[in-house]
């Protein structure tokens, strides 16, 4: 699945709500958070959604893009 390639619509819906995975997108890269605590029900730290793009929200997280490096990528984002 790594050579997928989303639009914004199709990730919405890999939002890790009702049994769906929870998927993120960094700087045009489809992160799979799905197996993280941290991301339980879609939620992360009741601020950020999953099925979408935290590119603009990551400047401020208490973390770097460095901890994206833990988790699957399943795609891209593209515009199509």
């Amino acid at each position: 699945m790594h050579n997928r390639s989303f639009n914004r619509k199709e990730l919405s819906g890999y939002n890790g709500a009702n049994g769906a995975p929870a998927f993120i997108a960094y700087q045009g890269t489809v992160y799979d958070v799905s197996q993280s605590f941290l991301w339980h029900g879609g939620m992360h730290q009741v601020i950020h959604a999953a099925g979408g793009d935290l590119t603009s929200s990551l400047d401020s997280a208490p973390h770097g893009a460095e901890v994206l490096s833990r988790f699957p990528v399943v795609g891209t984002l593209g515009a199509r």
